[in-house]
């Protein structure tokens, strides 16, 4: 617990940024029957019925300094995939970064081993280079403030059902967007 309130304590510094990361699962559901028109004054009216059309998983990227979330949604929530959101992060969202400091959870996913089973082993090492991971506790989860994102995205923008990854995605990049551009903070004691 030490460990990942040190690194909360770190000045922010864009050569060492921090980065709360988690992953999350959103089940894909669509309506079955078209819901009621709205009348004025009332509220909308749906069936309770809905077809089911699997399960995404999202990848939530938080930088506590920064006030930046970012989130990936995939279709797997595996070693590869978790690999490749490091590699966006690395590459895309942070390329010109020294060293990436990541808290996390311990998922077996969580691990350096990831990027050597997805990659060659010349691009695993260097991924491997790029990042300084600090995990959270065993019950200790409240820890990483991508908890917190999680539970505001949630609540806002995934509260409702959404029938695809594409809708699922274009949802969550309209939340973070908004919320990236308001500079939304977290009061994290």
């Amino acid at each position: 617990m030490e460990d990942v309130l040190a690194v909360y304590q770190r000045p922010y510094d864009p050569a060492y940024p921090v980065v709360c990361m988690d992953e999350s699962s959103k089940q894909l559901l669509a309506d079955l029957k078209t819901a009621l028109p709205i009348k004025p004054g009332d509220i909308q009216r749906y069936d309770y019925e809905y077809i089911r059309q699997g399960v995404a998983n999202l990848f939530l990227f938080f930088n506590p300094l920064e006030n930046k979330r970012w989130i990936q949604v995939t279709q797997r929530r595996c070693r590869t995939d978790w690999a490749l959101a490091m590699k966006t992060l690395a590459d895309e969202i942070y390329p010109d970064a020294e060293k990436i400091i990541v808290v996390l959870d311990n998922l077996n996913t969580h691990s350096l081993q990831s990027f050597y089973e997805t990659f060659p082993a010349q691009e695993a090492r260097r991924l491997c280079e790029r990042f300084e991971f600090h995990y959270t506790p065993k019950h200790g989860s409240w820890l990483n403030m991508a908890e917190i994102e999680f539970s505001v995205l949630f609540r806002q923008c995934l509260n409702c059902r959404i029938p695809s990854i594409e809708a699922l995605t274009q949802e969550t990049l309209a939340w973070y967007c908004q919320r990236n551009e308001k500079s939304n903070r977290i009061d994290w004691h």
